[in-house]
């Protein structure tokens, strides 16, 4: 039937692809018969269902990329909401706190952390206010 090795190789190659894209596109098997007299037309055919195959898989990946990107904007869109919240929360129990507090709070931050600086009156050498 195959006169030539290459000729063999190719009824292979195009076999596994057509097997491997009909398992992907649901299990439909595609036959595909090479005969000497057509056989430039029927590896056109398979190059043509291969590139459609192809082509679904890559829309699939696509859709599903596109289905992950809009999940993960929308974790963002929460985050950056209660980032938001945190942040307003904070500032006002900074306003609310009082001097001391802010003070007792600072000494436990760690080393690392840069301590905001209160705004406090300087003292004189006899501890009044100046």
């Amino acid at each position: 039937m195959y006169q030539t090795p290459m000729e063999v190789a190719v009824y292979q190659l195009h076999n596994f692809n057509i097997s491997f894209f009909s398992s992907l596109l649901g299990g439909d098997v595609v036959s595909v018969k090479l005969d000497n007299s057509a056989s430039g037309a029927s590896v056109v055919a398979l190059d043509n269902k291969i590139e459609q195959a192809m082509d679904l898989v890559k829309n699939h990946l696509m859709y599903a990329v596109r289905e992950e990107v809009e999940i993960l904007k929308e974790q963002i869109r929460e985050l950056v909401e209660k980032n938001s919240q945190l942040e307003r929360e904070n500032t006002l129990l900074k306003t609310l706190a009082s001097p001391e507090q802010l003070e007792k709070f600072q000494s436990r931050l760690s080393p690392e952390e840069p301590a905001p600086e209160t705004s406090q009156s300087p003292e004189a050498p006899d501890g009044s206010a100046v």
